[in-house]
């Protein structure tokens, strides 16, 4: 066995090893990783690589908007925002059928949007839907799927942590091109869900008890443009060249906390958790960040991409095909693993391989994204699952059943991102971010 083969057995086997055993990702990513670079280095020019490797990989601008926009989302939660966007949501869905059930996952779209955080949504959205589903006799199964099938659409639907992490990986990949290419699959990723509910509710004769007057629609709207706002500040201002995402990331953070002291729902005795829980994230997400760099080298040394392309090509030289065989190993992934450590994992493995089949990165970003967002709401580990179950206090196997419709649908929408460039390439070649 050679070097090379020894040292991807000791960094893939040891990771799987340490995450069955329960080992903090970070951990399983870059101890295997860095005892693969002594296999292969002295340990003193293994342990000197590693260091630099570490800090090399967290040496980038972007990577500051990753905490700004968790505090931002943390901010969101105890701030107010959620019962104002819901509220306007029900503008939008009070005719449909169902019109609860479509107002949640409209409300998880905008609070997705403004939070970047699926978990959030699901507990904050889903939190305050809940009881009100439950008073109108929407039976908890199905108000606990609606709330979990459309929580991961803000992990597409910018601003987006995740694609922020993937761009880092990838390299030379505008995040304001991803963020506007994240829009129209996270718009039918919630359109599938709504289609799906408005069935489903039809059928259980779920429908609309009240119908809100002119001017009760108009004092919500109003009530809501502040929240709203946030979301054209950000978006418009990175669009515009006023400021850079990093940048944008903090005003979200100062504009999220007026929202919460105008709102007089933040107490100033909430700040230290707020900021507590956000360190403790961040903590998390950028030591995996770094982990992942030992990870990428190993991988670059022993041309471990170059050979599962080979692999791949080895079976099938349709794109349609590898595309699809792609698609299958990431959906398996994001069972059991988060998604930000299977982006930083499989990007430097699959990147290359779209692009050498005509793919932008842009869209391998969408489609990566989009596969791992949807493990989120899938067992074993699904923690938007998890959090939606919670919420509705319902055991997992009794909502299963009612979630199989709505993965379907998502699934449907997952291979049309695949094989139809146009989804995510259009806004952002409208906008002029890519050729």
């Amino acid at each position: 066995m050679d070097a090379a083969t020894l040292a991807a057995l000791i960094m893939f086997g040891g990771a799987i090893i340490l995450l069955v055993l329960g080992a903090p990702i970070g951990i399983s990513i870059g101890l295997p990783s860095f005892v693969a670079m002594v296999s292969i280095l002295p340990l003193a020019g293994a342990t000197t690589t590693a260091a630099q490797r570490m800090f090399t990989g967290l040496d980038s601008f972007a990577l500051l908007a990753i905490p700004f926009f968790i505090l931002a989302g943390n901010i969101m939660n105890n701030g107010g925002i959620a019962i104002r966007l819901i509220n306007c949501s029900r503008i939008v869905t009070g005719y449909f059928p169902g019109a609860l059930a479509q107002t949640n996952v409209v409300s998880n779209m905008l609070f997705g949007s403004i939070s970047g955080s699926g978990v959030a949504s699901a507990a904050a959205i889903g939190g305050i839907m809940n009881p009100i589903q439950e008073k109108e006799g929407y039976d908890s199964p199905f108000r606990t799927a609606v709330n979990i099938a459309s929580a991961p659409t803000g992990m597409l639907i910018p601003p987006s942590n995740t694609l922020i992490v993937y761009a880092t990986v990838a390299g030379s990949v505008s995040i304001s091109a991803l963020f506007m290419g994240g829009y129209l699959p996270g718009l039918l990723w919630g359109g599938g869900v709504m289609l799906v509910a408005g069935f489903m509710a039809y059928r259980r004769g779920y429908m609309s008890k009240h119908v809100m007057s002119l001017s009760e629609r108009a004092k919500l709207f109003i009530d809501a443009i502040p929240s709203l706002s946030l979301v054209v500040v950000v978006i418009g201002g990175i669009l515009a060249g006023i400021f850079t995402p990093t940048e944008a990331s903090a005003i979200a953070v100062v504009y999220s906390l007026a929202l919460g002291f105008i709102y007089k729902a933040l107490k100033v005795e909430q700040l230290p958790s707020i900021l507590l829980s956000t360190a403790k994230l961040t903590a998390i997400v950028i030591f995996m960040i770094a982990a992942s760099s030992i990870m990428s080298w190993v991988m670059a040394f022993t041309q471990i991409p170059g050979a599962i392309a080979d692999a791949l090509l080895s079976l099938t030289d349709n794109p349609i095909v590898i595309l699809l065989i792609i698609n299958v190993i990431l959906l398996f992934v994001g069972t059991f693993m988060d998604p930000t450590p299977a982006v930083l994992i499989f990007t430097p493995i699959f990147l290359p391989i779209c692009m050498n089949l005509g793919m932008d990165p842009v869209q391998f970003g969408i489609l990566l994204v989009f596969n791992l967002s949807l493990g989120t709401i899938t067992p074993p580990v699904g923690p938007i699952l998890f959090t939606g179950c919670k919420v509705s206090d319902i055991k997992i196997d009794h909502v299963i059943k009612t979630l199989l419709p709505f993965f379907a649908v998502i699934f449907l929408v997952l291979m049309a991102v695949t094989y139809i460039p146009a989804i995510s390439m259009t806004i952002p070649q409208m906008m002029g971010l890519v050729k």
